[in-house]
């Protein structure tokens, strides 16, 4: 018997060639019918026997395309039409929107092999693409996802590529960015100063100037990078003193695993994420003996390295290089460039030739950082490869804007059950990334048609991102606490709704009482939070100037445990102190001048990293915390510090912490063992905490979150031992648990303080 079903998909299922993979089902199960893109997702219709129609649906789970992710399936039987054949309708334009749009993803092993090809007619084209890979989120104006809604709207189609795309058993069957030497974009290259370089290959020129020690200006899929190679120490040095970034690691470009693990170990998952259409940048460890620069990561016992993931990266990879450094094309704290006029005006600085193309990148989006800890998949940064995905959420949510942080700030709108956490967007300090702040907020909304109800933001009045938020009108404004979002993201991520002991660690964040806050142990759901625990208080002494500047830090809980006391200490810190300096820091502290309270677990590790030698000043944010655990050595010893308690708040001291490290100095224990004891101390002394909550409040899960638990050592321990205690522990893998996931959490807050307002 005759039946028809009719079905509306939603979630990722354009772009990724889901209309051929199931226009070919549909043939091969003898189905009649159709289906066509929708502002929704997709529509399909199809007729035949009950059997085959059952079979076809079970098929689009089990078969569809790599990048294809289905959300949801709404089905029903009609009446049958008698359809003659099986077709891919007109995109149909709706009133309402829901379809999603696909992530920038690493070309395909089909592309490299056509790309390889001198028989082939796209060989060595370096923006060749199909429905499996390529271009996505960053060229996209509008949805349904059409070439001419996308940056591809410029370029008409020659009549080979133009049979490709209209041919729906063909891989790049309506592959909107599909184009080839005759028809498509084109690199060129050309002088710092605009002009162009003719008479050369542009690629093979480039891969010159590479290996003379030149820096060159790549476009990408997301934006700008800047290049060097590798393993000239000079060259590199000249890219760090011409962006202005001192110590702060750069990222390295390989073009296998093998190059890989020529410098650094890769264990199995690690190179599975390496290898992902993702194609993040993995922080892997370090080979003692390697040939790449030592000024490429100083100090760090890891490189964050990627594999090749645009074809232009592979072409060049292909002439030799061990590896390339390949980082983010701006000078610190800036956003990276994506138009060629601006690439020119802002980095000509830097590079000394550019490499560019004439295809326009709408959205800047970096390059997504992952570490793999625990056997999961940890985000540092999501960007590039992950984003638009939305985080799926077991609840429903409002049409909802939240704006971030200050710091690594991305934004998030939600609707109905999913999240979608933006791109890193970066530190709100300057204009350049306010306007892309804006334009990100602006994009997102445009195709995902979130008109928000609710916008959700930071307590921090001075924040950009907050000030954003608290002039827009016309609806109903929520400010988030920044650790209550910390905890909320986590509890979000993992499906889960509290309430539970959330430990929220990190550096700097608006307390509700005016201090700074920053080692934190809270109570929380998503509508409320009780701060049960956290940090003794100490001054930041100079504000900013305190993160900037460690040793500051350490002067501070040196005169908070020792008092004046702390000039006689026979240790090198002391030694090596300015006497006006550490006079004026002093005298700011006791007169309480632009030295704010802070509870802050982040200033703890800068002070301690001060006081062992490691880091007086910070070139970047959370430098002194990641050298700290770089020196961490064996052993089991801690330091004896008790948990106090001030009313019902259990508060952990610093006092005894520094007596310990001081004392440990000064009998000439190595800075290893030192570090290693600091960081037994902070695993047992979150450990007593939960174990001290669980029997009072009757409750045994835990979420940690904030920047500190980047910290490898940290988390896994801790997460280890409270495990074994029993506890259920939640952390972060599908969001950053740095700054970088602080949106989702706002998002989920706001929601719940409005529900249980009704």
């Amino acid at each position: 018997m005759i039946q028809r079903a009719k079905a509306i998909i939603n979630g990722i299922v354009q772009g990724v060639g889901f209309r051929p993979f199931i226009y070919q089902l549909a043939k091969k199960k003898g189905l009649g019918g159709y289906i066509a893109n929708t502002s929704m997702g997709v529509d399909i219709e199809v007729e035949g026997e009950l059997g085959e129609i059952e079979n076809f649906f079970q098929e689009i789970h089990t078969r569809k395309p790599p990048l294809a992710r289905i959300v949801h399936i709404e089905r029903q039987y009609l009446p049958p039409q008698h359809y003659k054949d099986f077709v891919i309708r007109k995109s149909l334009v709706q009133a309402h929107r829901s379809a999603l749009v696909a992530p920038d993803v690493g070309v395909c092993d089909d592309c490299l092999r056509e790309m390889n090809d001198p028989r082939d007619h796209r060989y060595r084209y370096p923006f060749i693409n199909c429905t499996n890979c390529g271009p996505r989120y960053t060229i996209i104006k509008d949805i349904p996802y059409d070439r001419d809604k996308t940056s591809m709207a410029s370029f008409l189609m020659c009549e080979k590529c133009r049979k490709e795309y209209e041919d729906p058993v063909d891989r790049r069957f309506h592959a909107q960015p599909n184009a080839c030497w005759k028809c498509g974009p084109i690199v060129r290259l050309y002088q710092s100063s605009n002009r162009p370089v003719e008479g050369v290959d542009p690629i093979s020129e480039t891969c010159k100037l590479l290996k003379s020690g030149k820096i060159i200006g790549i476009k990408g899929l997301g934006g700008f990078h800047l290049a060097v190679d590798a393993t000239d120490g000079k060259a590199v040095e000249r890219l760090r003193e011409r962006k202005h970034r001192e110590e702060k690691p750069l990222a390295l470009i390989s073009p296998s695993i093998e190059r890989i693990e020529q410098y650094a170990y890769v264990s199995p998952l690690e190179a599975q994420v390496l290898q992902s259409p993702q194609s993040p940048i993995v922080l892997l460890r370090k080979k003692e003996q390697n040939a790449i620069s030592s000024e490429v990561a100083p100090r760090s016992c890891c490189f964050g390295v990627m594999l090749p993931y645009a074809p232009l990266h592979h072409l060049i990879l292909q002439e030799g290089f061990l590896a390339l450094v390949l980082t983010s094309g701006n000078i610190s704290e800036e956003p990276i460039a994506i138009d060629n006029k601006e690439a020119f005006r802002r980095l000509s600085g830097i590079a000394d030739y550019f490499l560019v193309h004439n295809r326009d990148i709408y959205l800047r989006n970096d390059d997504s950082v992952v570490r793999v800890l625990g056997q999961k998949v940890r985000m540092i940064r999501r960007s590039r490869g992950y984003v638009p995905v939305p985080v799926t959420l077991d609840r429903g949510i409002r049409p909802t804007l939240a704006c971030g942080p200050f710091l690594a700030n991305t934004v998030c709108l939600g609707k109905g059950n999913n999240a979608f956490l933006s791109q890193h967007v970066g530190d709100l300090e300057n204009l350049e990334t306010f306007e892309a702040f804006e334009r990100t907020i602006d994009h997102l909304k445009a195709i995902l048609e979130i008109d928000p109800e609710v916008i959700a933001y930071d307590l921090h009045p001075d924040y950009l991102s907050t000030q954003y938020a608290t002039k827009q009108t016309g609806v109903r404004k929520v400010g988030v606490q920044h650790h209550h979002a910390h905890i909320a993201s986590c509890m979000a991520e993992n499906g889960i709704t509290g309430p539970v002991i959330g430990l929220a660690m990190d550096g700097t964040g608006y307390g509700t009482d005016g201090t700074v806050w920053g080692g934190e142990i809270l109570l929380t759901n998503f509508h409320s939070f009780e701060r049960v625990g956290h940090f003794q208080n100490v001054s930041l002494p100079g504000g900013e100037a305190a993160i900037r500047e460690p040793w500051r830090m350490a002067l501070e809980y040196l005169h908070h445990a020792f008092g004046k006391g702390l000039f006689d200490l026979p240790i090198e810190f002391v030694k090596r102190l300015d006497p006006k300096k550490a006079k004026i820091i002093l005298t700011m502290i006791e007169k309480n001048i632009n030295s704010p309270q802070t509870s802050s677990c982040g200033r703890l590790f800068d002070g301690v990293a001060a006081l062992l030698g490691l880091r007086d000043r910070a070139f970047y944010r959370g430098q002194a915390a990641v050298e700290l655990e770089m020196e961490m050595g064996g052993g089991k010893g801690s330091y004896s510090v008790v948990i106090g308690e001030e009313g019902e708040e259990l508060i952990i001291p610093h006092g005894p912490i520094i007596r310990g490290v001081i004392s440990d100095l000064i009998e000439g224990i190595d800075r290893r063992t030192i570090s290693r004891k600091f960081h037994n101390t902070l695993v047992r002394l979150f450990t007593d905490t939960c174990i001290k909550l669980r029997d009072r409040r009757n409750l045994n899960r835990v979420a940690l979150s904030g920047g500190v638990f980047q910290n490898a050592f940290l988390l896994a321990e801790l997460e280890k031992v409270l495990l074994d205690l029993g506890f259920e522990v939640y952390t972060h893998s599908v969001v950053p648990t740095n700054d970088g996931g602080i949106s989702l959490g706002q998002i989920m807050v706001a929601n719940a303080v409005l529900d249980r307002e009704k």
